[in-house]
């Protein structure tokens, strides 16, 4: 059985109970957005269901991730809002989608792939009042005969009308679909980074990029942040964060790009690298040196930080289970130190 929990009232496990607080003490799922402000076509879509299991990802407050049995149905609501001064008529319909070249790339207009056939919308055609929202719930059917594997999709909310004669402006939104088949255990979401490597670009700014390999068996969509320490003496810089947007479907590899915003001298720099996708994150390090004019140096190989890969799906449980094993450890330890005093 799968439980969802509102978005806009997530409750946080802690290890000494539950911490609830207003809605504006969690981010709000991040909608996608299309059109001006204010004019013809602004709107948004956004989702409101969270799985219970997923509740600190932040991945699943923004799309639909799941790992379902052959037979299970789950339905999530969406919202729609409009941002305009105009109604808004929009039409809600799933289609297809790819991880391609570190893209996740929705099929514009209605694709069929597996996915899709087993996706459907309650409501498909919306009209929304200026400045207000309206609601429908996308139902997603996994057949008894499925086969194992990860597929992706999306659902579209579009906007059509005109702006002149012949003139046809068609604004879409949408939210991915991430479903992976298979049972109780999820794949494992794993990823390994293979070198880093630096590089200065025209205006002389600080480049580091990172190689990226997929190694797990669900799709990754990358977020973090590189920090740099001086191989000899206490110099640091950073951290700074990871340009956003890259996505691997299993067994793809691609880099990474960092930014480094001040003025680094050449090195050589340890540098470490913290990524993650979801609830996995891992840390990874290499010794780099910028070069002196623009271009790139030899790719250093990465090294991952012992112990630091964290694969945090059903954390919140081992959280809590950690916290009920430390008291009965020092309980312990003070038992055994009362004996021997006697």
């Amino acid at each position: 059985m799968h439980k969802y929990i509102p978005a806009g009232a997530l409750c946080l496990l802690a290890l000494a109970g539950t911490i609830c607080g207003p809605p504006s003490a969690i981010a709000a799922p991040r909608a996608a957005g299309a059109g001006g402000s204010g004019g013809y076509g602004s709107f948004s879509v956004r989702l409101l269901d969270v799985p219970a299991a997923l509740v600190n990802d932040t991945r699943a407050r923004q799309y639909i991730i799941d790992n379902l049995r052959p037979g299970t149905t789950i339905r999530r609501r969406v919202e729609v809002a409009n941002t305009s001064d105009e109604p808004a008529r929009v039409v809600m319909y799933p289609s297809s989608a790819r991880i391609r070249h570190g893209s996740f790339v929705g099929a514009l207009g209605r694709r069929r792939n597996e996915l899709t056939s087993w996706t459907s919308l309650d409501r498909r055609r919306l009209i929304v009042r200026p400045h207000s929202t309206a609601r429908t719930s996308v139902t997603i059917h996994v057949p008894r005969d499925a086969a194992p594997g990860e597929r992706y999709g999306v659902v579209w909310a579009q906007m059509s009308g005109g702006n002149g004669p012949g003139v046809n402006l068609v604004n879409r939104a949408g939210i991915r679909l991430y479903l992976s088949v298979g049972g109780h255990n999820p794949p494992p979401t794993r990823f390994r980074v293979g070198t880093m490597t630096a590089e200065r670009d025209r205006a002389g700014r600080a480049i580091v990029r990172a190689q990226v390999h997929n190694t797990g068996g669900r799709a990754l969509d990358l977020s973090g942040t590189l920090s740099l320490t001086k191989v000899r003496g206490s110099i640091s810089a950073g951290p700074y964060p990871v340009q956003l947007g890259t996505t691997l479907a299993p067994g793809q590899s691609e880099t990474v790009t960092v930014l480094v915003t001040d003025q680094v001298a050449n090195g050589p720099w340890t540098a470490t690298l913290h990524l993650k996708s979801g609830l996995y994150e891992d840390t990874y390090r290499a010794s780099i040196t910028f070069p002196r004019h623009p271009g790139q140096s030899r790719s250093a190989r990465a090294h991952a930080v012992t112990g630091s890969a964290m694969a945090t799906y059903g954390g919140a449980a081992g959280l809590l289970l950690a916290g009920a094993v430390l008291p009965v450890t020092v309980m312990l330890r003070r038992r055994k130190a009362a004996a021997q005093r006697t």
